[in-house]
């Protein structure tokens, strides 16, 4: 598991709890343009115990991406917004934090969403996104999915891994929560390296929640520390 940020503030800096503790599971919206496999771990270990959330809603970018069946099979609430159908980014980010809004989601939580969308200031350090490798390396536009991990082994790296990070209005660019790091063999595809990155990824994304749901996050520029549970 991931190792717990408790670094000291440096003199005059100005640290601020992001959220506060939750006596009730926190709601998510869960952001999706695949399969679902996020939403799918989420969801297990929701009821497992594990995860003291609640998917309110479930916002797809296609309409024929697999998860929107995952989604409907478990009866949750799902809305298709299509990138296609609005003239920019702006108009396009609207409407998902408008259906955000109109859910009561505490957060929002990118699962594989492909999309790039403009964080409004009322969902500031609400919308958390997974990246499958350790940022700042392999990450930006064009890294994602199966691509990842074709560069991290085509550079010969030694490790690799997975980064939840809060969400802002660049690729893979805001400050980083947890982060869990993933040995490269020598033996690996990018099939084999995605699959134990996918099972990090089912261990560090629900950490990052409970963190927030528990009020532990706190934030000074772009470094986040873990207060003592």
């Amino acid at each position: 598991m991931t190792d717990e940020f408790s670094a000291q503030p440096a003199p005059g800096s100005d640290w601020r709890a992001i959220s506060r503790p939750l006596d009730r599971p926190v709601r998510l919206a869960v952001l999706i343009s695949g399969g679902g496999t996020t939403l799918t771990n989420f969801l297990n270990q929701i009821e497992a115990g594990k995860l003291p959330a609640e998917v309110a809603l479930v916002i797809a970018s296609r309409a024929d991406c697999g998860g929107v069946e995952r989604a409907r099979r478990a009866g949750l609430p799902c809305e298709i917004v299509e990138r296609k159908n609005f003239a920019g980014v702006a108009p396009f980010s609207s409407e998902i934090f408008r259906l955000c809004r109109e859910a009561r989601a505490d957060l929002v939580t990118l699962a594989g969403f492909l999309a790039l969308i403009e964080v409004p200031d009322d969902f500031a350090f609400r919308v958390m996104n997974i990246h499958p490798a350790l940022i700042p390396a392999f990450c930006g536009k064009g890294f994602y999915g199966h691509k990842v991990h074709e560069a991290v082994l085509e550079r010969g790296a030694r490790v690799s891994g997975c980064t939840v990070h809060f969400a802002d209005n660049h690729y893979d660019h805001g400050p980083i929560i947890v982060q869990q790091a993933v040995d490269v063999l020598d033996s690996d595809s990018p099939q084999t390296l995605a699959a134990r990155v996918f099972a990090a990824e089912c261990q560090t994304y629900p950490e990052a929640i409970r963190l927030y749901a528990l009020g532990r996050l706190e934030v000074c520029g772009r470094r986040v520390r873990v207060r003592p549970g």
